[in-house]
């Protein structure tokens, strides 16, 4: 009888605590952080399977990418860099999809610092302006559209200061290193409401758009658990969490 009782509460543990059924390296743009970190809890307690992430630059990702980093799927700020790994062959032909649309949003951590029209841009009053680099990743190149457009980029060069990637972008305003910057909305609003602080969410209309693309790097070709994340991604849970952070799909 207690070798029963043992086996039983051996099964009992095994049903009630699901192993790891696989394991995912994956690559995420910095803007994607938050969504990301709920998604990859949800797609663990679903299925049993880990997502192993790492956030970043997205234009640094494609460099170690093609030097040989690890990572099995690329989360990218852009549609750019995954159709451009894509012709060089370094992805699985045929994954790629647009997991998410980006908004930008000129935001400072002070209440009423920012209106709604982004006029605060042409007071001039402030010191520091922060936007990532526009280089590496595509929240920063949106930036410079912006400021372009509202003929404000020669004027505001000498206050501009640059984040690696738009988390960065995002400390500097939250410590108060810059008063104000250009941010993802992810980082700064739930549900539709702004978290802390005061924004501006730039029209569509400023800046090209901000198309977030998946894909399936060579590496996690052979993979199941890469592709139980890809379908996971377009579920209606991933979908639902993505949307609460200001995401348009």
């Amino acid at each position: 009888m207690k070798r029963i009782a043992g086996l039983l509460a051996t099964l009992l543990v095994a049903v009630g605590t699901p192993a790891h059924a696989g394991e995912v390296q994956v690559a995420v743009a910095a803007n994607f952080t938050a969504p990301m970190q709920k998604i990859a809890a949800a797609f663990a307690q679903d299925t049993g399977n880990k997502a192993v992430l790492a956030f970043g630059a997205t234009g640094k990702f494609y460099a170690q990418i093609s030097n040989g980093a690890p990572f099995e799927i690329l989360l990218a700020a852009d549609d750019d860099t995954p159709a451009r790994l894509e012709k060089e062959k370094q992805t699985v032909a045929g994954s790629r999809f647009t997991y998410a649309t980006g908004r930008l949003v000129l935001w400072s951590a002070r209440d009423n610092y920012v209106d709604n029209a982004g006029k605060v841009l042409q007071t001039g009053t402030f010191k520091h302006l922060s936007i990532a680099n526009p280089k590496a990743a595509p929240y920063g190149a949106a930036a410079v559209e912006t400021l372009t457009k509202l003929n404000l980029m020669a004027q505001l060069q000498p206050k501009i200061v640059q984040g690696e990637n738009i988390a960065q972008a995002y400390q500097f305003v939250s410590t108060g290193n810059a008063e104000l910057g250009f941010v993802a909305l992810s980082q700064v609003a739930r549900d539709g409401k702004f978290t802390a602080g005061s924004g501006w969410i730039v029209p569509d209309a400023m800046h090209s758009p901000i198309r977030q693309d998946a894909v399936i790097l060579a590496k996690g070709g052979t993979n199941p658990t890469v592709r139980a994340l890809m379908d996971y991604l377009k579920s209606d849970k991933a979908k639902g969490i993505i949307r609460s952070f200001g995401y348009e799909l």
